[in-house]
């Protein structure tokens, strides 16, 4: 039946129900009536009320309208800032950063349990202690080794072993704002250890990296080293095997895979532990060669560079040979700023420890500077796929 007809129908129902009732009325008037019952104000009462019904006008219902939902205006990601730069660093050692998925590394440096932005790491190369002055222009005196740990403590640095370090590089993990990376080249009797380190442990609970040498040989050596190695204080990583020709570009697959593979091997037998990371001979390495470490399970490598300190997805860097530091070994070519970490020498470290503080003052402020904008592209880009960050404990 279609609408428009629905009025018409109505009025007809409407006709029927009248012609029944005056039937009905006329049926009842036909019956006696009551003594007391007036006939015609009857009938009148009953046509009033029948046309009454009859000029009532039939409702027609109000077409419904049909909800239209709201339109989701799209929103658009703002540009990333760009990597911090500062000028405290020489012109030609410039950080490169290493994690290529932006919203993993804003995941991991604005998640609140997480190391802070401006978080810096300084790796000192310890290459030998001696009582008297050094005859090694790269050696540091009892005296000048207590000057500098005094004063690393003194600025609000803490030393931190190889295991945080990788944690950090890699995730952002929570560590001190300042830190130092000990690090002590080559073998040595425990009594090294117990003279010039010992006392930073038991005294601030510092731990020391030594990079340890491979070869399979002095037997009493090790087991002093692997005495060490139990307390936990003395943290051992590689150093190569033979140690004491450097990697080159030049340098075949066999030689790398004995320096790097054979030091693996000895660590095993004598540490019961396994590597993570390699500190370079000579401060010698190659693409390969990193290529190569990489394969092995090593996370982090440690040139003799002193190009600064580094922060998570940060690393001070130079593409090519540079009079700012004629002797150091271009970084970038390796491909791989996670296995070519710098390093500043210990008899130079003093004079770079309010460097390093500003570095990561400056770096803080920049990563506060940027927030807002850093935060709005994970929610945008990032959090339908991440999940929303965390929130601090």
């Amino acid at each position: 039946m279609k609408t428009s007809s629905l009025p018409h129908y109505g009025l007809r129902i409407k006709r029927q129900a009248l012609q029944l009732g005056l039937t009905a009325i006329l049926l009842t008037a036909c019956q006696p009536a009551a003594p007391t019952q007036d006939t015609n104000l009857a009938l009148t009462a009953a046509f009033q009320t029948a046309f009454a019904q009859l000029s009532q006008p039939t409702q027609t219902p109000a077409p419904t309208d049909t909800p239209v939902p709201t339109p989701t205006i799209p929103r658009t990601p703002p540009a990333l800032p760009q990597t911090f730069q500062t000028s405290i660093l020489k012109p030609a050692d410039l950080p490169r950063t290493y994690v290529t998925d932006a919203c993993q590394y804003l995941q991991n440096k604005w998640n609140p349990n997480n190391a802070a932005p401006g978080t810096t790491v300084m790796v000192i190369m310890i290459h030998g202690i001696t009582k008297a002055a050094p005859d090694n222009p790269n050696g540091i005196s009892v005296a000048d080794f207590k000057k500098l740990t005094n004063d690393l403590f003194n600025m609000g640095f803490t030393a931190i072993n190889m295991q945080q370090m990788a944690d950090f590089m890699y995730n952002n993990a929570k560590i001190p704002p300042r830190s130092v990376l000990l690090i002590a080249d080559d073998r040595h009797f425990a009594e090294y250890f117990n003279d010039h380190f010992r006392p930073l442990y038991e005294q601030w609970g510092w731990p020391v990296v030594n990079a340890y040498i491979g070869l399979d040989e002095r037997t009493d050596l090790w087991e002093q080293n692997a005495a060490l190695s139990a307390e936990g204080w003395v943290d051992y990583q590689a150093h190569g095997y033979i140690h004491n020709i450097n990697i080159t570009n030049s340098s075949t697959d066999e030689f790398i895979m004995g320096e790097m593979n054979g030091v693996i091997a000895s660590f095993q037998k004598y540490f019961n532990k396994k590597p993570i990371a390699y500190i370079w001979p000579g401060g010698g390495f190659s693409a390969r060669a990193v290529e190569i470490g990489t394969q092995l399970g090593y996370k982090l490598g440690f040139t003799v560079n002193p190009r600064g300190p580094v922060m998570y997805n940060w690393i001070p860097q130079a593409d090519a040979v540079n009079q700012d530091n004629p002797f150091a070994i271009p970084e970038t070519p390796a491909g791989n700023p996670l296995m070519t970490i710098p390093r500043y020498w210990a008899p130079n470290a003093r004079d770079a420890l309010d460097s390093v503080r500003q570095i990561g003052e400056q770096a803080a402020a920049y990563a506060e500077q940027n927030k807002a904008i850093e935060l709005e592209y994970y929610d945008i880009v990032c959090a339908p796929t991440y999940g929303t960050l965390p929130t601090a404990p």
